[in-house]
């Protein structure tokens, strides 16, 4: 067969190398038309003797895939979500792998939209932190056996792998703390609901009331929608009860900076007027005055073990669904109230 004419292979060169037509060689690389099996192996061959790379399809049929994942995530939900991409991202490149990344923006309709898209690009599997809704999404995928790790927000599901980190018993010693130093109306401002990370942390926030002997309040809990202005609202909700709370958990670091604001308007001072400590850890925590005390999720950690749970699914396509909790780890400042 002739060499092909140029350093960057066509689907010309393809197609005088293979002996058949450029119309031919489309049919193979986009499946528009049957081909005999014959010549459709003669096209495979050139492009494999080419490293022809002019359509991602076009290598999938010859490796059997196009070793990309598919990452559907919400861009702007969370600091902690551009942190994990970042993890995600040098674990897959390590093993060979591209991430092509689409995102969510937190809302059920959005998400179904951008995962059949990554889906349309023949990834060899995804990676999802599910937006709040009925998902049908998750549902989908695993009807149709597509390889999916969850991250993050976890579900109740047995027949999908997910991993993210422990949120319940963390919430709890978070709360307990405060409790130690003397508070007996603690405050919770809790994330959006419908996520079961939400859930999970309040359910933790009343186990460590429980814990601690304290009895658990409704009122003490407002919702800040897991964003910065939510989490200011969520304050000015707590700060007007009758009696209002003397400390704070915080469930997550974007609500944190809206508590921040917020009191620093009214003149409150963290950590003595208003001891405060926030399921989460961002860069800035310990330059803040005073420096947060946080429960700090395994970023990185999170990242790899989603990479490779899904390698290990691709692998092993029949293994049993894994669901992998990792613990965060406390790190105490003074933003509670107490010497770090």
């Amino acid at each position: 067969m002739p060499r092909p004419r140029s350093a960057r292979p066509t689907q010309r060169d393809i197609a005088e190398m293979a002996g058949v037509s450029i119309t031919t060689v489309s049919h193979v690389v986009n499946g528009t038309r049957a081909v005999a099996e014959e010549t459709k192996a003669a096209v495979l061959r050139a492009i494999e003797t080419t490293g022809y790379t002019g359509d991602a399809i076009a290598r999938s049929l010859v490796t059997g895939g196009t070793r990309s994942i598919g990452m559907a995530i919400s861009l702007v939900a969370n600091p902690y979500f551009a942190a994990l991409m970042h993890a995600i991202e040098r674990e897959a490149s390590a093993n060979g792998y591209t991430v092509l990344l689409a995102d969510t923006h937190d809302t059920a309709g959005t998400e179904r939209d951008v995962v059949r898209a990554l889906r349309s690009r023949r990834v060899d599997g995804l990676l999802i932190t599910p937006a709040p809704g009925d998902g049908s999404v998750l549902g989908e995928l695993v009807s149709l056996d597509v390889p999916t790790v969850l991250m993050d927000r976890l579900t109740t599901r047995t027949d999908i792998d997910q991993v993210g980190a422990e949120n319940i018993q963390a919430t709890s010693a978070l709360t307990a703390h405060l409790a130690s130093l003397g508070h007996r109306r603690i405050g919770m401002i809790s994330g959006a609901p419908g996520l079961t990370t939400s859930d999970e942390r309040v359910l933790g926030y009343r186990l460590g009331l429980g814990r601690s002997g304290l009895s658990w309040s409704p009122d003490l809990v407002a919702g800040g929608q897991s964003s910065r202005d939510g989490g200011g609202l969520a304050l000015s909700t707590l700060l007007a009860l009758p009696d209002p709370p003397t400390a704070l958990v915080v469930a997550n670091d974007s609500m944190m900076v809206g508590v921040l604001h917020e009191a620093r308007r009214r003149g409150l001072r963290i950590g003595q007027d208003l001891p405060v400590v926030v399921y989460d850890d961002v860069e800035w925590a310990d330059l803040v005055d005073p420096p947060l005390t946080t429960m700090a999720q395994p970023i990185d950690e999170i990242g790899r073990r989603a990479v490779q749970l899904l390698l290990a699914r691709l692998a092993d396509p029949g293994r049993p669904a894994e669901t992998v909790r990792l613990p965060p780890t406390l790190r105490h400042r003074a933003s509670c109230g107490c010497a770090s």
